[in-house]
């Protein structure tokens, strides 16, 4: 993978690990008692911190939370964090209400090997955002190697994600090493053949994606609103449906370069509709270009999504980002949903990659109750977008072995 790992660390008893993870959790309450409400990130550190607490390293976590640009903003401390971490590790995590300084160093000078200790929000300095050389070095002061376990924030060239990463011994965390082997899986060197779904409102956000993908893939299937924008471009008529008129020629270069790639393009065949978008709204299948004028297309039909299934079934890999349809409202989540649950199913049995990504793509995975049957979920957002959009993640970048 030509990045390096944990276990090429060598002897780390009582050494100093710099571990950046992304503790920026959804919370609920008031500023004076924030808790959090969801701790899946801070699960996602677990396997890592063990690990280095296990090779006898103090461990030091490195996070941003929220954005109180380069300032002290109370509501944004990371403190909140360390009563449930400590929960899900069976013992008391330390904190030091600063990152950089006199007080972050005494807390990390008083570490014993195998404790941990929580630093305050990187983001309370201007530094960490602008990746200043200065605030990096005062970061890489407080240990003797960097292990980044933040894959959600590598598509980041901040000071905590690529500025000591220069500056000392790198390593990839464990759950950044599993992010990176299942992303390599299912687009670095995959099974073939390869098939994408790519999904959401609009054509205008995902246009690097959309390009680059038809340049990898052997097939790829478009849903959502942006589908509405190829109907267009092809000539159906879309009624009052979402769809980004402008970009229909745009639209047409990537059918071009689909077909120039030999890359077979998916797009709906049908197409359910409905006057008006809310739940249990009286859904309509209808043949393309059959729209009324006042009614607009919310999801994938049933011929579409029988297709759909066939394709996948004909893979070895899938990547998905983004869904079908209006999935947040029933009944616009069935083509989603169906699909979902096919590809879990096939995943399940062995006979298929299936590597998902992206806040409304985990959302729908967990709607169709089939997230835990995928081969891999990522829950990081940009950096899983542009990811998939061939970009160099400066985060990651920065952990590999160089020639």
């Amino acid at each position: 993978m030509g990045f390096r790992t944990l276990d090429q660390a060598g002897d780390l008893s009582g050494k100093t690990a710099l571990v950046r993870v992304d503790f920026n959790v959804p919370t609920h309450g008031g500023p004076s008692s924030l808790l959090v409400s969801d701790d899946t990130r801070l699960r996602a550190a677990l396997p890592t911190i063990r690990l280095l607490k296990a090779k006898g390293a103090k461990v030091v976590l490195l996070s941003h939370f929220d954005r109180p640009k380069g300032k002290r903003v109370p509501e944004m401390s990371l403190r909140p964090v360390v009563q449930p971490l400590s929960k899900l590790l069976g013992e008391q995590v330390l904190f030091a209400d600063d990152c950089v300084g006199p007080r972050a160093a005494s807390a990390v000078e008083a570490l014993a090997p195998g404790q941990v200790l929580l630093l305050e929000n990187l983001r309370y300095h201007a530094g960490e955002e602008a990746n200043d050389p200065a605030f990096a070095k005062a970061l890489a002061a407080l240990g003797d190697l960097y292990v980044n376990d933040a894959f959600s924030a590598a598509h980041r060239a901040h000071a905590s994600t690529e500025g000591v990463a220069r500056l000392l011994p790198a390593f990839a965390g464990e759950s950044m090493r599993e992010e990176l082997s299942a992303l390599h899986r299912a687009l670095g060197s995959p099974e073939r053949p390869v098939i994408g779904i790519v999904g959401g409102s609009k054509i205008s956000t995902k246009l690097d994606l959309l390009k680059h993908l038809v340049t990898k893939l052997d097939k790829l299937a478009i849903g959502g609103g942006m589908a509405n924008t190829f109907l267009y471009a092809q000539g159906h008529d879309v009624g009052a449906s979402y769809c980004e008129k402008d970009l229909a020629d745009t639209a047409r270069e990537i059918i071009r370069l689909a077909g120039q790639n030999n890359c077979k393009l998916f797009l709906p065949l049908d197409i359910v509709v409905a006057d008006k978008l809310g739940p249990g709204a009286a859904a309509r299948v209808r043949e393309l270009g059959a729209v009324d004028e006042e009614e607009r297309i919310l999801d994938a039909g049933p011929e579409t999504v029988e297709r759909l299934e066939r394709a996948i079934a004909n893979s070895k890999t899938l990547i998905w980002n983004g869904p079908l349809g209006v999935f947040e409202t029933p009944p616009f989540d069935k083509g989603t949903v169906a699909v979902a649950k096919f590809a879990g199913a096939l995943a399940k049995a062995g006979k298929l990659v299936a590597v998902a990504g992206g806040g409304d793509t985990v959302a729908a995975l967990n709607v169709a109750g089939v997230a835990q049957d995928f081969t891999f979920v990522s829950t990081a957002g940009g950096a899983f977008l542009e990811w998939m959009e061939g970009k160099a993640l400066p985060g990651v970048a920065a952990l590999q072995v160089k020639d």
